[in-house]
């Protein structure tokens, strides 16, 4: 039941969680899946956090989905290449605990709710070149969601980036994006688009956005409507004052607050912190990430402070990771009601053929195909003169793959030269004179991009050399590397890019069954953290796609299934044993 006011709700709950992003989410379902009187408490107006927000892309290796896609997979192999990637920056027993835990949460989900996931077809770890790497069955997604079934709930999911969108609020994921841009060569392409737009039209009769969710917003849907169906207290536009604890320094309430009202909650098994993290923390965020917080690609409710009562209470926050955040790529753009757009550069524009990024000096500093996360780290790492870093395109490959913002096909051109968000030039020296770098180090950087293009051989940067840089880029183009092509056809035009953090990675240090440790490396009994509020077990990398979300349902099962060992077995009579 959906509560707004704090009055409404009991005095006391076996597990209450805090924080309603899709950590959150899962954390109050499986603990109610285990039968336990669970409490779900979100601060803000909506369900989802940056979930919702986000691709829904879920990296769990050895699930029962990988079969139908991978050759073979092993709990071994995956271990092997985490390894390589993530060396001693994290726990190795918490990445033991997520491989194990990983394939079971799935399979508790998926028997027991209505969260149904698929794994990709294809969809290479970002790391293919190193030992145990694979090109599908790690990355999963879920199914499509109908909003209509969550009734006026559906207003609780927090809707996705409106430049991810099309027509006012129509989803689309990567299968309806490619069957969108083939609808005009393929029957079976234009029926997939046909019955898209004609859902569209009669949600729009009735709902102020589609009601077809997919991605993030499916995975946030299929999470609330089964915490619904079982009944589950959520409480939106509430906080976490303080987390309080008895003399033998066990959890035993929390204080909420919402509209000035505090209410003292009795919490039976455990306390689960599923906040989000700090990206937009007043203080901690810029000390630990370096950055203009108006560059953050977050949702606006992760500020810490759900980290900032476990402080408090004791707990401390990880220092080994290689960031403190992961990051992407980001072109930003003021919209007409005056909110700032930032639109996450992924896979869409910046490994194809007919572009390249360049440095304030015109030169390039990156291998432009590399996942989202080490590109920016590049970024970072180049300081200034890469901030802004500039994603040009030819004529070309702007009509062909977008450019940001502007869509396949050239869609919003116009608007977009409008504004000042894309900015053209006849001639390479005149693009880079409207964007103030260097024309003649932008004209020495273009023609040995072009000559790379013509041999398939990037010499400086090795673009185009994986399988997974490969996989973002264009296999259907002439040449011999899918990622390279010729910027020769004018206009010419670019976007600004900035370094976006998309999630923290530093959080609050756990053990492996995710219960919050004090400074002195000793569990808070009945405190655990789970999502961005717990420490990345990845140690500040980003081996795969889905490797926030992956560990964030793990441990979330892990939390709930160790907070609820100690209930009787009258309070467990509709859970799992």
């Amino acid at each position: 039941m959906h509560h707004t006011d704090l009055r409404g709700v009991p005095s006391g709950y076996d597990v209450v969680v805090i924080g309603a992003g899709a950590a959150g989410l899962s954390a109050a379902l499986f603990a109610a899946i285990r039968g336990a009187r669970t409490l779900l408490v979100e601060k803000s107006g909506f369900v989802g956090g940056t979930s919702a927000l986000s691709a829904g892309s879920i990296w769990i290796p050895n699930t029962r989905h990988a079969a139908g896609v991978a050759t073979s997979d092993s709990a071994d192999n995956a271990e092997r290449y985490l390894q390589q990637i993530i060396g001693h920056r994290a726990d190795a027993t918490l990445r033991a605990a997520f491989l194990k835990a990983g394939p079971e949460a799935v399979e508790v989900l998926e028997d027991h709710s209505e969260v149904k996931l698929r794994a990709y077809p294809r969809h290479p770890d970002y790391r293919s070149e190193l030992e145990g790497a694979v090109v599908a069955g790690r990355a999963l997604e879920p199914l499509p969601f109908d909003g209509r079934l969550l009734g006026d709930a559906l207003r609780l999911v927090r809707p996705p980036i409106p430049e991810f969108t099309l027509l006012g609020g129509m989803m689309v994921d990567r299968t309806d994006i490619g069957h969108l841009l083939s609808a005009a060569t393929s029957m079976k392409s234009l029926l997939h688009a046909a019955r898209l737009l004609a859902r569209h039209g009669r949600d729009r009769l009735s709902h102020p956005r589609g009601s077809r969710l997919v991605m993030g917003n499916a995975l946030v849907g299929r999470l609330l409507y089964s915490l619904i169906r079982r009944d589950v207290d959520i409480l939106t536009g509430t906080s976490l004052e303080k987390i309080v604890r008895n003399r033998q320094g066990r959890v035993t309430s929390a204080v909420l607050v919402s509209g000035g009202v505090l209410r003292d909650i009795g919490v039976d098994a455990g306390l689960i912190l599923a906040g989000g993290g700090f990206n937009r923390h007043a203080d901690r965020s810029l000390a630990a990430l370096g950055t203009d917080a108006q560059w953050s690609s977050v949702a606006p409710g992760a500020n810490g402070d759900a980290q900032d009562k476990a402080l408090e209470a004791g707990a401390r926050i990880s220092d080994r990771d290689l960031s403190a955040a992961f990051w992407a790529p980001a072109s930003i753009r003021r919209r007409h009601d005056g909110s700032q757009a930032i639109f996450p550069h992924f896979v869409l524009d910046r490994g194809k053929p007919g572009t390249l990024v360049v440095d304030v000096n015109g030169r390039r500093f990156v291998n432009e195909a590399i996942s989202y996360h080490q590109f920016a780290l590049e970024m970072l790492a180049q300081g200034k003169s890469a901030i802004p870093a500039f994603l040009i395109a030819d004529a070309v490959a702007l009509r062909k793959y977008g450019l940001g913002m502007v869509r396949p096909g050239g869609w919003g051109t116009r608007a977009a030269l409008a504004d000042g968000y894309l900015i053209a030039g006849d001639t390479i020296e005149e693009l880079a004179l409207g964007l103030n770098i260097d024309p003649g180090g932008l004209r020495k950087t273009v023609d040995r991009m072009n000559s790379y293009a013509r041999t398939g051989r990037d010499l400086e940067f090795g673009r185009g050399s994986t399988v997974y840089q490969n996989h973002n880029g264009d296999a259907s183009a002439a040449g011999s590397n899918p990622n390279l092509g010729p910027i020769a056809t004018a206009p010419f035009y670019a976007v600004r890019l900035y370094p976006s953090d998309i999630g923290t990675s530093a959080g609050l240090v756990t053990d492996e069954t995710a219960r919050v440790l004090d400074s002195g490396n000793r569990p808070i009994a009945g405190l655990y953290a789970c999502g961005n509020d717990m420490q990345s077990i990845m140690g500040g990398t980003y081996p795969g796609p889905g490797i926030t979300l992956g560990p964030a349902l793990a441990f979330a099962h892990v939390a709930a299934m160790d907070a609820t060992r100690t209930l009787s077995g009258s309070s467990r009579a509709s859970g799992l044993s």
